[in-house]
């Protein structure tokens, strides 16, 4: 008898996405953008606002996806996330007729919290203490390398 690979969350986090996971996320990122661009939401939280979309994660049946998304500028971020989730019928509906799949994935939007990691990152690299560690001479010389 073969075996079976079972599709456990289990397995799926010590392998991570698989390639068609990697793709349809891709995919459904691309069509989001489109409907997003084109601007046809009426919500004042997304009134002229630019919203990237930096990763989108599918489930691994394909039924449920992450949307990883941050404002421009990161402004108003809990309202402008609040109405991506109102409003998240309608943008499923309109990349439904934009991507090629059996279903298209019901949707959750979430802050894309790695821009605030980065600019913690970067205020503490240019922070006077780290820049007196660069300064800093070697203290044994060019010998111990």
């Amino acid at each position: 008898m073969a075996r079976r690979h079972s599709s456990t969350p289990e397995r799926e986090s010590r392998t991570g996405p698989t390639q068609r996971q990697l793709r349809v996320g891709e995919a459904l990122r691309h069509a989001l953008a489109d409907v997003l661009r084109r601007g046809d939401i009426r919500d004042p939280d997304l009134a002229g606002v630019s919203v990237t979309i930096t990763q989108v994660k599918p489930s691994p049946d394909m039924r449920y996806a992450t949307v990883f998304c941050e404002p421009l500028g990161g402004q108003n971020v809990k309202p402008v996330i609040a109405a991506l989730n109102k409003h998240k019928g309608y943008l499923r509906g309109e990349m439904g007729r934009q991507i090629t799949m059996k279903f298209t994935p019901e949707l959750r939007f979430v802050e894309d919290e790695s821009f605030a990691e980065a600019q913690k990152i970067e205020t503490i690299l240019k922070s006077t203490r780290v820049q007196q560690d660069l300064a800093a001479p070697d203290e044994g010389g060019e010998e111990d390398r």
